[in-house]
């Protein structure tokens, strides 16, 4: 197995315990885990975790510092792949990711079972891998797909 350089993206709550009940998925890869809480600690236990802002829809001009904070991770670290459970930190590293030569994968939040959420509509334009944890969704988006919960 070849060993990839992987960083991991959630902002906290629900985003940041999906993203760390994949992390056995994770093991023998190089891991870097991104979120918006002080004090976090890898699911993984030795990994390096960076914290950055989080921004929202009703705290816009906090992207621009958001935005700078992936750039700089995310050229200082080099990931091969980036993995998200979103929320809008995820969807910037994407972004960033995406124009810096990453693969991406944005994994929807469990939360959103009639429909995508807003940072999951917009990452479908940047993710090679778009998913969601509602099988029954896959009908409503074309390109999404699903292979079951994180939960």
């Amino acid at each position: 197995m070849t060993v990839k350089r992987l960083m991991l993206v959630a902002s906290g709550g629900g985003h940041w315990v999906q993203l760390s009940r994949l992390s056995p998925a994770f093991e023998g890869h190089k891991t870097l885990y991104v979120t918006t809480m002080e004090g976090a600690e890898a699911p993984s236990g030795a990994s390096p975790v960076a914290v950055v802002t989080d921004a929202s829809r009703s705290h816009p001009a906090l992207f621009a510092l958001l935005f700078a904070q992936m750039i700089w991770i995310i050229a200082k670290y080099r990931p091969d792949v980036i993995v998200t459970t979103g929320a809008a930190p995820g969807l910037v590293a994407i972004q960033v990711g995406k124009v810096l030569g990453a693969r991406t994968v944005w994994i929807d939040s469990l939360a959103n079972s009639e429909r995508m959420s807003l940072s999951g509509k917009l990452a479908r334009r940047y993710a090679d891998l778009w998913l969601t944890q509602w099988p029954h969704l896959v009908e409503k988006y074309p390109n999404l797909s699903s292979f079951g919960a994180v939960l």
